[in-house]
């Protein structure tokens, strides 16, 4: 009979440990992966409707969310024809889909403000329609803060032009500084906000200080974060970045026309 004590038997002792207590967590790993990304395709679809103005945040059951998701449809934009595509974007979308290289295009420093490095292809967009008439759209946005990228949808009202609601819903800004990107009260400010002018060039900026109401740019303008100024920047190049004419601008512009 072995030993146990003997360095022998605590090896085969911490070996079979090692193996158990693999296995019951590899087992769990599979078991929760459905769970896992259920939760996470219904987070998802909590925070486009969130920033879409469908649900009001203390909507958070399961059931309020798949119901307010009903008038949502998923769509593909091909990002440099500027129109729709049934073509899913390879890889994955969002994220997974800039890092691979046949589905997104790395972009020359001058044309990446909002500091993503690749663009991808085709981007999802989530279209509000009621009886057949576009309501709003709601577009996943990005971009770099000051301490890394943020992440969020800007809904824009059917006029394709005024801004509905922005939220970012992953991010790693310093909490009571740029954290307060997650403000109500400034995510507010964001509400009817025009963001192009007359021309159709893209006008809206988060400014230093707060927005002069009785200022001609007061429409294109909002409220910039205190002590951080860096953020601010940061939400501003993204948004600039992607309804400029190297993110949904062409788009944008194509089912104004009716030409998407």
């Amino acid at each position: 009979m072995a030993n146990k004590d003997s360095v022998k038997g605590t090896l085969i002792v911490a070996l079979v440990l090692c193996i158990v207590c693999s296995v019951v967590v590899s087992t769990a790993a599979v078991m929760l992966k459905p769970t896992q990304k259920a939760n996470a395709e219904l987070d998802m679809k909590k925070n486009v409707l969130l920033a879409g103005g469908l649900i009001d945040a203390d909507q958070s059951n399961a059931k309020a969310i798949e119901d307010a998701f009903e008038s949502v449809t998923i769509k593909y934009v091909d990002l440099r024809t500027g129109k729709f595509t049934d073509e899913a974007p390879a890889g994955g979308t969002g994220r997974a889909a800039a890092k691979v290289a046949s589905a997104s295009e790395k972009l020359p420093a001058e044309q990446d403000t909002a500091k993503i490095i690749r663009r991808e292809n085709t981007k999802e967009v989530y279209l509000v329609e009621k009886n057949g008439e576009l309501q709003r759209i709601i577009l996943p946005v990005r971009g770099y803060g000051l301490w890394g990228q943020l992440y969020g949808f800007l809904a824009l009202e059917s006029d394709l032009t005024t801004v509905a609601g922005l939220g970012f819903y992953e991010h790693k800004e310093t909490p009571g500084l740029g954290g307060e990107v997650d403000n109500p009260r400034w995510k507010a400010q964001w509400a009817g906000k025009e963001v192009y002018d007359a021309s159709g060039d893209v006008d809206i900026s988060v400014i230093k200080g707060s927005v002069d109401p009785s200022s001609p740019k007061a429409a294109h303008q909002v409220d910039g974060l205190s002590g951080a100024t860096l953020t601010s920047k940061g939400v501003n190049n993204l948004v600039n970045f992607w309804l400029g004419s190297q993110g949904y601008g062409p788009f944008l512009k194509n089912l104004k026309a009716g030409e998407a």
